[in-house]
């Protein structure tokens, strides 16, 4: 490689892409992305690169039962997770935001997504398998995009 090549691989490595999932409550839709967001940024192997930030405008109490129930399904712990409030100077921060189908955020120089997605919080458990589903193919593609493929190796 070359010098510049390396000092280009250096800074990327340097900088850290901070990824926010985002709804009303942050006890439901935000709180599977965050979890599968976690997943993938471990199995990739971007734990210093990648800042992963979730809350709500009107935080919940707790995360839905369900939410959790769904999530241990698939092998992902949240039970004892609290919803938090995400902050105006938070979301402006970031480098990617999804609000969970609840928003029209534009954010200067931040890339938004609204991800249209039913909400999770009183529906059974077979409604809510194919939303966790989703929001996992969702963050998949996130990482897809912004680090490549996920090729099995870190």
């Amino acid at each position: 490689m070359t010098q510049s090549t390396d000092t280009a691989d250096d800074e990327a490595a340097d900088t850290t892409t901070t990824l926010t999932f985002m709804c009303v409550r942050n006890a439901g839709r935000s709180q599977m992305a965050t979890a599968f967001a976690e997943r993938e940024r471990d199995r990739r192997g971007l734990g210093d690169r990648v800042e992963i930030v979730t809350g709500g405008t009107m935080p919940a109490d707790s995360v839905h039962d369900v939410v959790v129930e769904a999530l241990a399904e698939v092998g992902l712990d949240v039970n004892g997770r609290t919803p938090q409030h995400v902050s105006d100077e938070t979301l402006a921060a970031s480098d990617f935001a999804a609000t969970m189908g609840c928003s029209t955020l534009e954010l200067d120089g931040v890339d938004t997504d609204d991800w249209d997605l039913d909400d999770p919080g009183e529906r059974p458990i077979e409604e809510v398998r194919p939303i966790r589903d989703e929001i996992e193919r969702r963050v998949i593609a996130v990482f897809d995009e912004r680090f490549g493929e996920y090729d099995g190796e870190q």
